[in-house]
């Protein structure tokens, strides 16, 4: 107790009860931008996912409760403000009203499996703090159709959602191989899934991730296939307005402290017990064990054992949700830190 009260509490403006108890850091009104000072004033996050038929990524179960990849990341951001994973509200949004519900303020971030680019950026006025997922777009067709290449799909009609970088990827892939193709175009996920079912298009395209989890829905899974090709790069990422840096670095470090957990061979079952009696230096800033992150961050010095503890690390929250032994069996691939040959590499905690 005598470490935290010794703290520049006017900077980072803990919030604590007698004997201790952590309610959130809540920065001042001349230090927390105007996004993050209205999510501590709610008590809640609004976290948007796109749902609910998005295996793995974030579904709702019988009595409302969400679970899945994508809603961990929300949890995770929870935690760090609240230190509380059920104060992020999840709310289920689509392709065509996800973006404009967080320009209006109406959510306060995005765990949708939205694609990192630069008209994002710039036109729409969104920050992308982390890259959750490394994916790509792909096209799926019906294994009896024999095919195995998307080039061999010239003439073909492709289902595809509107609106979307899906769609120009597909139109740009098409010219680049000089390929024609009529699109069907249909808003919801559902809805395409079915149309593609029912024969109605040749092929269903998506992120590759999105099609193994559509795939799963399919009556006969087994009796599709999805082509090797990838068309496109996409870097899937937390989405947050622009102009609140406050939370926009916390989102960013909530996956950056889970990535460097795994790194470190810090996970649910052991975070406690190396919280206390490990020596490596990295391990004990990042649990809260020596070091100022949680004050630099203004939020619980304990933050990264909470996030670990709560969730687990990065590698642990994939294979729950996405790998070999989830309904979805993917390889972690890109996916994997970069010291296994992947592409996650994030900066360090300290």
């Amino acid at each position: 107790m005598a470490r935290m009260t010794s703290w520049r509490l006017s900077r980072v403006g803990l919030c604590l009860l007698a004997g201790g108890a952590w309610l959130g850091a809540a920065a001042s009104s001349s230090d927390a931008g105007e996004s993050l000072q209205a999510i501590k004033s709610r008590g809640t996050l609004r976290c948007s996912v796109q749902g609910p038929s998005n295996p793995g990524f974030g579904v709702p179960d019988a009595q409302g409760r969400w679970s899945g990849f994508n809603v961990d990341w929300c949890r995770a951001v929870a935690i760090m403000i609240f230190n509380d994973a059920t104060k992020a509200q999840i709310v289920p949004l689509t392709t065509q009203t996800d973006f404009p519900a967080l320009q209006a303020g109406e959510t306060d971030m995005m765990a949708a499996n939205k694609t990192y680019t630069l008209t994002r950026d710039t036109q729409l006025k969104l920050n992308f703090p982390a890259i959750t997922f490394y994916d790509g777009q792909a096209i799926m067709v019906p294994e009896k159709s024999k095919l195995n290449s998307a080039k061999q799909l010239d003439g073909a009609t492709i289902c595809v959602q509107p609106g979307t970088a899906t769609e120009l990827n597909l139109v740009d892939y098409f010219r680049k191989n000089n390929l024609k193709f009529s699109p069907l175009v249909i808003e919801s996920r559902d809805e395409l899934r079915r149309a593609y079912a029912e024969n109605r298009c040749d092929a269903l395209t998506a992120d590759f991730t999105t099609l193994v989890a559509q795939r799963t829905l399919l009556s006969e899974p087994k009796q599709h296939v999805i082509l090797p090709e990838r068309l496109s790069k996409e870097p899937l990422t937390l989405t947050v307005r622009h102009g609140d840096e406050e939370l926009r670095d916390i989102v960013a470090w909530s996956v950056y402290i889970l990535v460097n957990a795994e790194e470190l061979g810090i996970n649910q079952a052991n975070a406690d017990d190396l919280a206390t009696k490990s020596t490596d230096p990295a391990v004990r800033r990042l649990l809260g064990s020596e070091g100022n992150l949680g004050e630099l961050l203004g939020v619980d010095p304990k933050f990264g054992l909470n996030l670990v503890k709560s969730l687990g690390n990065y590698g642990e929250i994939f294979e729950r949700n996405l790998g070999k032994s989830s309904a979805l069996g993917l390889d972690r691939g890109s996916n994997r830190l970069w010291s296994d040959g992947g592409l996650l590499y994030v900066p360090p905690a300290r």
